[in-house]
C-alpha cells in the first residue's frame, strides 16, 4: 500500500478553502432559490377569479355589515386670548348630519365623502356662506366683549349679551349696554344737574359732564378674536346595532374639489369583528371606461339617515338598485338608482358585487337622478 505524502501546512489549507467554497456556494443556492420561489409566488401564481355574487340579495348579506351610519356633529368656535370656546348662540347653532360610509381594511378604515366629514367646504356657495357667518360672528363678539370678563366667563358673557351684538361698531367701542350672569344692570346716567331752581344753565356743559361720568369700557381687539368651524364629534353605527355609536376621527380628505372622498377611522383602530366582509379595495373596477349605460348599479346605505335606518329592532341599512345611465366623464358616474340625503358616501356596486363607485350626489327635484365617484380614485386617495 502506498502511502501519499502531503506538506501539513498546504494541507489542511486546501481542504479549509475546500469547504469555504462548498459553504458559499449552498448559502448562494439557498439564496437564489428563495428569491426564485418569492418571486414566482408573486408575479407567475395566478391571480384567484373574483366570485360573482350574481343576486342583489348575495350583494347585500355579504357587504350589509361593512356599511356603516355616520353621525357628524359640527359647529362654530372661537378662540379669544387663546382661550377656545363653542359658540351656541342664535347665529351659529351647532349642527348634526348624517351620511354613510364603509369599511375596506382590518384596521378601522372607512371610506365616505369629503363633504360628510367637511360639510362646511362642500361647495363654493356653502364655503361662502360659513365665511359671511364667520366674519359677522367675529365682529359681533368684538362689538360685545370687554377686556374686564375673565377667560372662564367668554362663553357665559357672550350667550347672555348676544342681542347687543353689533356688525356695525367702532373698533374698540360698544353700545354699552350689557348682562351679567343673566341679570341686567344699567349704567349710571351721571348726576343729575338741571334742577327747578336753576334757569341759565349751561346745556352743553351739562351734556359734557353727564358723558364724562360714565364709564368707558375697553373692549378685546378684533384681532385677537378667531372663528372657525370643526367637528365636536363623529361616530358611525352599525348594521343591527341599537343605536351603538363608535367614535372616529377624520383621517384625509381629498385634495381635488373634483373627488369628493374622504377616508375615516375608529379611534380604536380596529374594524370590528361582527363585520366579515370588507369591501376589498383589491376587488373594484378600476377601469370606469368600462362601465356602460344599461348595466346593473347596487346602492347599499343610508338615505334618510336615522329617520329610515330607525327600527324595532335596531339600525338596519338598505338596498337600493337601478342602472347606470350615462358614460362616467373620468370622476363620476351617473344611474338612476334612487337616492336622498343620508347615503352620501354609500357604496355603489355592478351586478358581481365589485365596487363601481361612492355614492355622492343627486336631483333633489327629480328622483332617479344621481351620482358617484368612480372607484379608482380610492387608490389615490
Amino acid at each position: 500500500m502506498k502511502i501519499r505524502k502531503i506538506a501539513p501546512n498546504e494541507d489542511l489549507e486546501t481542504t479549509v478553502k475546500k469547504k469555504r467554497n462548498r459553504f458559499k456556494f449552498v448559502l448562494i443556492a439557498i439564496i437564489v432559490l428563495s428569491a426564485a420561489g418569492f418571486l414566482g409566488f408573486k408575479y407567475f401564481t395566478p391571480k384567484k377569479e373574483a366570485i360573482c355574487l350574481g343576486t342583489d340579495t348575495k350583494i347585500y348579506d355579504a357587504y350589509k355589515d361593512a356599511v356603516v351610519l355616520i353621525k357628524h356633529r359640527y359647529g362654530y368656535f372661537a378662540k379669544i386670548n387663546g382661550k377656545e370656546i363653542q359658540l351656541n348662540v342664535e347665529d351659529a347653532k351647532e349642527e348634526t348630519i348624517y351620511g354613510t360610509g364603509f369599511f375596506v381594511d382590518t384596521e378601522g378604515d372607512m371610506i365616505t365623502n369629503r363633504h360628510v366629514l367637511q360639510p362646511w367646504d362642500s361647495s363654493d356657495e356653502e364655503s361662502a356662506k360659513v365665511n359671511t357667518t364667520i366674519r359677522n360672528l367675529r365682529m359681533k363678539v368684538a362689538s360685545i366683549l370687554t377686556t374686564d370678563v375673565s377667560e372662564n366667563d367668554y362663553e357665559s358673557f357672550i350667550d347672555n349679551n348676544w342681542s347687543h351684538a353689533s356688525v356695525s361698531y367702532d373698533e374698540g367701542e360698544g353700545d354699552g349696554e350689557y348682562e351679567e350672569s343673566g341679570e341686567e344692570t344699567t349704567e349710571s346716567a351721571g348726576e343729575e344737574f338741571v334742577s327747578s331752581n336753576e334757569t341759565e344753565t349751561d346745556t352743553a356743559q351739562v351734556s359734557t359732564d353727564i358723558a364724562a361720568s360714565i364709564p368707558v369700557k375697553e373692549y378685546v381687539p378684533i384681532e385677537n378674536i378667531e372663528v372657525y368651524v370643526k367637528t365636536v364629534d363623529i361616530e358611525v353605527a352599525l348594521h343591527n346595532s341599537d343605536s351603538e355609536w363608535n367614535s372616529c376621527e377624520v383621517k384625509k380628505v381629498s385634495d381635488d374639489t373634483n373627488v369628493d372622498l374622504g377616508l375615516l377611522q375608529l379611534v380604536t383602530h380596529k374594524t370590528p369583528q361582527t363585520v366579515t366582509n370588507i369591501i376589498s379595495l383589491d376587488n373594484i373596477i378600476d377601469n370606469d371606461a368600462s362601465l356602460a349605460p344599461g348595466q346593473k348599479a347596487i346602492m347599499v346605505g343610508y338615505p334618510m339617515g336615522m329617520d329610515l335606518a330607525q327600527t324595532n329592532s335596531g339600525i338596519k341599512v338598505q338596498l337600493y338598485n337601478g342602472q347606470i345611465s350615462k358614460e362616467s366623464d373620468g370622476n363620476k358616474i351617473q344611474y338612476s338608482i334612487t337616492s336622498t340625503h343620508g347615503a352620501s358616501g354609500a357604496p355603489v356596486f355592478n351586478e358581481c358585487g365589485q365596487l363601481i363607485a361612492v355614492n355622492f350626489s343627486g336631483v333633489d327635484q327629480v328622483q332617479g337622478i344621481n351620482f358617484g365617484i368612480v372607484a379608482k380614485h380610492i387608490n389615490s386617495l
